[in-house]
C-alpha cells in the first residue's frame, strides 16, 4: 500500500518519509495560516505557461523511435529544492503566496449557514495516484461541499443504472444558463446536464427511485467516505439551511415531476440533493477524491474501488465541459482539466491517472466560483502542464501498439 504523506509547506520541518498516514490525515502537521513571505521561496520553475523552449530545457532524455514504434514518453530534470523538500513543495507555497493577495468576491449569502464562513480562509492540496498528498494553508478546514457532490452522485447513478437510463432523464450539454437556472433542453424536456441544480436533482431523484431514500443517502455518505479515505457527515445546521431556503429548488423539483423528468414524489430526493450538498470536506479531501477518479475509482491509499472506472471516464467529461458553472468554457480553456466548484468555495480538479486537485477559499465570483481556487488552478496548470491539450501531454501509448509492424 501506498503512503499517504503530508508535507508541511510552511516549514515544520516534517519528515514525509517518516510520516504516518493517520498523522498526516489527521492533518496535525499543517500550519493552518502561515505568514505571507517577504522573499518568494526558491521554485522548481517559473509559474507561468509552459513554452516549448522551457520545456525542451527541463527535457532529460527522449529515446530515439524508430519506424516500428511510436515516440517513448520523454523524461524530465527539475531543479532541487533548496530546503530538501520535493519541488512540489516550493511550488505549492510560491502559488498560494500569489493567490492569497487576492481579495474580490464575496461570500455565498441566498444559503445563511454558508455566509458565516470565514471570508480569509484559503488552501490547496493534491493527490497523487500513488497515495502522497501535499498541501498548504487551511487545506483541514472543514465546509460543506456543495455542488461538487453532484459530479460524485452522478458518477453513482451511472453506476447503479447505466449511461443509457441515465442519459434518458439528464443529458450532457452545457446549458449557457446559471446553476439554479429553470430551464430545461428544449428538445428533450430534460435537464441539460447534471452539473446544474434542475441535473443534480433528477440524479438525486435516480438514486431513490433506484435503492429508496434511507439507502441512497447511505450510499452517498460511505462512497464519498471511501473516496476522501475518512468517515464524512452532513452538516446539520447548513442541512437545514439550505432545506428551509430552498425554495427555488423545489420549484425545479416540481417542474421536473411536471416533465417526467422524476417518476416520483419530489420530496425525498430533494431532501437527499440537500444532505449530499451539505457533506463536509476539506481541500485535503477533495484532491484526494480527484486522486480516486484519477486512479480508475481505486482510492489510492486504501486500495478499495470506490467508482465504476467506466462511470468515472464519463463522468470526468462531463466534469470538463460543465462542471465550473458558466465559467466552463473559460476554464477548459484556461486551466483545461475535468474540475467541479462548489459554492462552499471548493473546487475538486482530476488529472487522469496522475493527480487530484483540490482548493477551498469561500469568496466566489459572479459565477460562483472561488475567486483564488481558480487563480491557484491556472498558476498549478501553467506550471505542471497539467492542460488536456499542452505540450508535454503526449498522448496514450496504448494507440501505438495499433501501428507497429510485424517484425517476422
Amino acid at each position: 500500500m501506498s503512503q499517504l504523506f503530508s508535507k508541511n509547506t510552511s516549514g515544520s520541518g516534517a519528515d514525509p518519509e517518516t510520516a504516518s498516514a493517520q498523522t498526516a490525515h489527521n492533518g496535525d502537521e499543517f500550519s493552518s495560516n502561515p505568514p505571507l513571505m517577504t522573499e518568494k521561496p526558491p521554485v522548481p520553475f517559473p509559474v507561468g505557461p509552459l513554452d516549448a523552449s522551457r520545456f525542451k530545457s527541463m527535457m532529460l532524455s527522449e529515446k530515439s523511435t524508430s519506424e516500428q514504434g511510436p515516440p517513448a514518453q520523454p523524461t524530465f530534470a527539475i531543479e532541487e529544492s533548496t530546503s530538501g523538500s520535493p519541488p512540489i513543495s516550493d511550488l505549492l507555497t510560491d502559488i498560494y503566496q500569489r493567490a492569497r493577495a487576492l481579495n474580490e468576491g464575496a461570500l455565498a449569502d441566498y444559503i445563511p449557514e454558508l455566509a458565516k464562513a470565514d471570508p480569509h480562509a484559503f488552501g490547496i492540496a493534491i493527490a497523487t495516484t500513488d497515495g502522497q498528498i501535499h498541501s498548504i494553508g487551511d487545506a483541514r478546514t472543514e465546509f460543506t461541499i456543495q455542488s461538487t457532490s453532484k459530479a460524485l452522485t452522478y458518477c453513482l447513478a451511472l453506476e447503479l443504472c447505466g449511461r443509457k437510463h441515465v442519459f434518458s432523464r439528464v443529458g450532457v450539454e452545457p446549458s449557457g444558463d446559471p446553476f439554479n437556472a429553470i430551464e430545461f433542453s428544449p428538445a428533450s424536456r430534460r435537464p441539460y446536464n447534471p452539473m446544474v441544480n434542475a441535473g443534480a436533482i433528477t440524479v438525486a431523484g435516480i438514486l431513490c427511485e433506484t435503492l429508496g431514500y434511507d439507502a441512497a443517502l447511505d450510499l452517498v455518505l460511505t462512497r464519498f467516505s471511501d473516496a476522501a479515505g475518512r468517515q464524512l457527515r452532513v452538516n446539520e445546521s447548513v442541512y437545514r439551511s439550505e432545506s428551509e431556503t430552498g425554495h427555488r429548488n423545489r420549484a425545479i423539483s416540481h417542474l421536473l415531476l411536471s416533465v417526467g423528468a422524476m417518476a416520483a414524489p419530489p420530496e425525498p430526493s430533494l431532501d437527499l440533493y440537500f444532505k449530499q450538498c451539505s457533506i463536509e470536506v476539506t481541500a485535503a479531501d477533495l484532491a484526494m477524491i480527484g486522486a480516486t477518479f484519477a486512479n480508475l475509482g481505486e482510492n489510492p491509499v486504501s486500495k478499495k474501488q470506490v467508482f465504476d472506472f467506466a462511470a468515472v471516464r464519463d463522468t470526468q467529461a462531463v466534469m470538463f465541459t460543465c462542471g465550473m458553472y458558466d465559467y466552463s468554457g473559460n476554464w477548459a480553456y484556461d486551466v483545461g482539466i475535468p474540475a467541479k466548484s462548489g459554492v462552499g468555495g471548493g473546487i475538486m480538479g482530476v488529472v487522469n491517472r496522475q493527480l487530484g486537485l483540490g482548493t477551498y477559499s469561500p469568496r466566489l465570483d459572479v459565477n460562483g466560483n472561488s475567486v483564488r481556487g481558480i487563480a491557484s488552478f491556472k498558476m498549478m496548470s501553467d506550471a505542471l502542464g497539467l492542460h488536456a491539450f499542452d505540450l508535454t501531454n503526449t498522448g496514450s501509448p496504448f494507440i501505438g501498439a495499433f501501428f507497429k509492424r510485424n517484425q517476422t
